[in-house]
């Protein structure tokens, strides 16, 4: 009877510990396995939010090859969006431009190829000479365009960033980055230059060679090879030398999540890829965006003391949040915070107010509500005048 009373005992707390294991897999949220590198330096982001999903020694300085060109990109674009230089402008190829050894497009000493063209050939065929060609056509030599790309890196915050050219060719011990690094850079490209996108998904695209001699046609052929092997790649620069090795800053979108994977030093670029790969899977595995749609509710606020009695007002952003613990986005609530007197002058984008953004409990962040309008301050003559109009008229 003491062995049957045992034997029961035993096969209720067996009982009591597989239905606990089937409550907890119910309640608790289903997390993918790590993915399995083989680099040993490497980072996963998401684009929208930079939120950091995965990352392995990614503060680790190293070379960086052609990924350097992002940022040689990130310039050229701003120079464009700033008026300095066109798309359609005309680039005359120099001799140390010509003189690039490594990936190049053969380009001429005297050649003459459009900024948007020597933007393919960067892009695209990761062309040293035609980066040189850009960064003296906006900077006037390579050096002063190496100046302005340290300062654009210490303005995004790259704190363990230095270049010494704008391809990447040098195995100077002094051009170095990292995975973080390289990550937020490639996040500032897209973020703010999505038509990089238009080049950056090139496979293969004819450019014509002008020279001397005559016309002749040469294939620009994608280094990136992940455009072909994975679905949802959309690019972004694949690098390479015996120092760095093999190096990506790949980018990739799946429905509305668009994610960053950086790989370092991997040994073969077969081994890069797959690496880069693998954190794509596991990145819209776990990943899902909250994004608020909903407007305000409301077009201006009350201003006191102004020429004006209100102004007009909008969030100065979207508001994205992005979960990988399984959250329910249906208890996400939402408050809205303005201030209780909003007195003139007010600055156009003047933070007034904010909405902060909460689920079961937890903050997950806020976003400012920004005027739309300056309004000055209210002068003796401006109140005058609302009296006239108020009784007189």
């Amino acid at each position: 009877m003491r062995q049957i009373r045992y034997f029961r005992i035993i096969r209720g707390f067996l009982t009591l510990l597989l239905l606990t294991g089937v409550l907890l897999q119910s309640v608790l949220p289903v997390h993918a396995s790590a993915p399995t590198l083989n680099a040993s330096s490497v980072i996963l982001m998401e684009e929208t939010t930079g939120q950091v999903i995965y990352e392995v020694n990614a503060d680790e300085k190293k070379p960086p090859a052609s990924i350097t060109k992002v940022m040689t990109m990130i310039l050229v674009f701003e120079a464009v969006e700033n008026g300095q230089i066109t798309m359609a402008d005309e680039v005359v190829t120099s001799a140390h431009a010509k003189s690039m050894g490594g990936s190049q497009v053969f380009l001429e000493e005297g050649e003459v190829q459009t900024v948007e063209t020597l933007l393919k050939c960067v892009a695209v065929a990761s062309g040293n000479d035609a980066s040189v060609a850009l960064a003296e056509y906006v900077a006037g030599t390579e050096e002063e365009f190496v100046v302005r790309m340290n300062e654009k890196a210490k303005e995004l915050g790259m704190e363990n960033t230095h270049f010494v050219d704008c391809c990447g060719l040098t195995d100077s011990p002094e051009h170095y980055t990292t995975a973080r690094d390289i990550a937020i850079m490639s996040r500032y490209l897209i973020h703010n230059y999505p038509e990089v996108y238009d080049f950056t998904t090139i496979w293969m695209e004819d450019i014509v060679h002008s020279t001397n001699r005559g016309d002749s046609v040469f294939t620009l052929s994608s280094t990136n090879k992940l455009l072909k092997q994975y679905p949802y790649a959309t690019g972004l620069k694949t690098g390479f030398t015996s120092n760095a090795k093999y190096c990506v800053s790949a980018t990739a979108k799946k429905e509305n999540i668009s994610l960053i994977a950086v790989v370092m030093a991997a040994e073969t670029s077969d081994l890069r890829n797959q690496d880069a790969i693998n954190l794509f899977n596991y990145g819209f595995s776990v990943s899902r965006l909250y994004q608020d749609t909903r407007s305000l509710g409301c077009d201006s606020l009350p201003i006191k003391g102004g020429i004006v009695e209100t102004i007009p007002v909008a969030c100065k952003e979207q508001f994205s949040y992005l979960d990988i613990t399984g959250m329910d986005f249906s208890n996400v609530q939402r408050k809205i915070m303005v201030q209780e007197e909003i007195e003139a002058p007010v600055a156009m984008g003047q933070n007034v107010g904010k909405i902060v953004y909460t689920c079961d409990g937890k903050e997950l962040g806020s976003v400012d509500i920004v005027s739309l309008a300056s309004v000055e301050k209210a002068s003796v003559w401006d109140y005058y005048g609302k009296l006239f109009v108020k009784y007189l008229l």
